[in-house]
């Protein structure tokens, strides 16, 4: 059986980036209202904050 990948891992290739775009301080959470607007913003950002998002909704039950 092939080996589970890891592409969360390599979805995060610049860690910070969507904190830096969005003007949040690293320490900090992004807002969600942020998070919804970055994403109809749509390119590179919208893609981030899309990826953001369904990831927060991985660890919830």
């Amino acid at each position: 059986m092939a080996e589970k990948k890891k592409w969360i891992a390599g979805a995060t290739k610049h860690k910070g980036a969507l904190h830096k775009a969005l003007h949040v301080p690293q320490d900090e959470k992004i807002p969600v209202s942020k998070l919804h607007a970055a994403e109809k913003k749509g390119g590179k950002v919208g893609r981030e904050a899309q990826l953001a998002e369904n990831l927060s909704h991985l660890h919830k039950k």
